[in-house]
């Protein structure tokens, strides 16, 4: 049986919005993309009592993928509901390069920027990314041991990992993993801190 509540997660530039619109349309369920529900026009936060009501309303239905990280923030409302767990494992420079690329050449509207938030680089964006694999990644991991340790995990780093996941029949891929969730482009139902 195919998940219905899957969250994607990883850093700027990794693909999280690509992947969940495409995971979307292939599992016809709908994508809440994070960002939309925590800025505000003119890229202005949202209190965090709002956010994190405006993720408990997003996500109180039985189907849906939500891509985004806002791991401390919101994986105790995501997470214990989630029935799959992508984890989006690039390297640092090829975030950095797709940020770079999107905000010179894709200034079109997308579903993933907020209302009236144009596509921008700051030295907060390129610090999140160049740290992502010291900072973000622990935290993510951290909360998701907190919050979902049972839920299925998929890590995915290479190009031909997300393409093979996409084309394939199942979710999760037949060669699921068992034993570790560090395992590139393999599931497991459990993970060991």
């Amino acid at each position: 049986m195919q998940p219905q509540r899957i969250v994607i997660v990883g850093c700027s530039g990794s693909g999280k919005s690509t992947l969940a619109r495409k995971l979307g349309l292939r599992l016809g369920l709908p994508v809440v993309h994070l960002d939309v529900l925590h800025y505000l026009p003119g890229w202005k936060r949202a209190s965090l009592a709002d956010f994190r009501a405006r993720i408990a309303e997003a996500h109180r239905g039985d189907a849906w993928i939500s891509e985004g990280n806002f791991a401390s923030w919101t994986f105790d409302i995501r997470l214990p509901r989630a029935e799959a767990f992508i984890v989006l494992e690039r390297p640092r420079w090829l975030c950095l390069g797709r940020v770079l690329w999107r905000a010179a050449m894709e200034r079109r509207n997308r579903p993933d920027l907020p209302l009236g938030c144009p596509e921008q680089i700051d030295r907060d964006l390129l610090g999140y990314i160049w740290n992502f694999g010291k900072t973000g990644r622990r935290e993510i991991e951290l909360a998701r041991l907190d919050h979902g340790p049972s839920v299925p995990v998929l890590r995915l780093g290479r190009n031909r990992e997300v393409s093979a996941f996409l084309a394939s029949p199942q979710f999760p891929p037949a060669r699921a993993s068992t034993s570790s969730n560090t395992t590139r482009g393999r599931v497991s139902p459990r993970s060991s801190p």
